[in-house]
């Protein structure tokens, strides 16, 4: 079996620039290169999506539909993160060791988008 990375959906790979719209409204294209990286990394290893999106009724269908109309191609898309060997996530503080500085890691974080 191969080794899965999981890449988060809004943020990751949808732009999200437009911000939250509702649970199937996708309005915004790809982040600039994520089709060619997905692509490259599923040479290597399993893709697997994850959206909070898929929690609510059409989320899951949503976030498939759009990924269909980008061409993107990926190996599952689910509701929760499955076991991996990395999470690609715009929402996320990579923790290194230094507990003391997590508080101010967590108070200072912008994504991508806001910086």
């Amino acid at each position: 079996m191969a080794k899965t990375v999981v890449l988060d959906f809004d943020g990751v790979i949808h732009s999200y620039t437009s911000g939250w719209k509702g649970i199937d409204s996708i309005p915004d294209p790809p982040v600039d290169g994520i089709k060619e990286a997905i692509g490259n990394i599923r040479k290597h290893y399993k893709v697997v999506v994850v959206s909070t999106r898929c929690f609510q009724e059409g989320g899951l269908e949503a976030v498939k539909a759009w990924l269909d109309k980008h061409d993107i191609s990926v190996d599952e898309v689910l509701a929760h993160k499955p076991p991996a060997i990395v999470y690609v996530d715009d929402r996320a503080v990579t923790f290194d060791g230094d507990a003391k500085g997590l508080l101010h890691k967590i108070k200072t974080f912008r994504t991508w988008q806001n910086k």
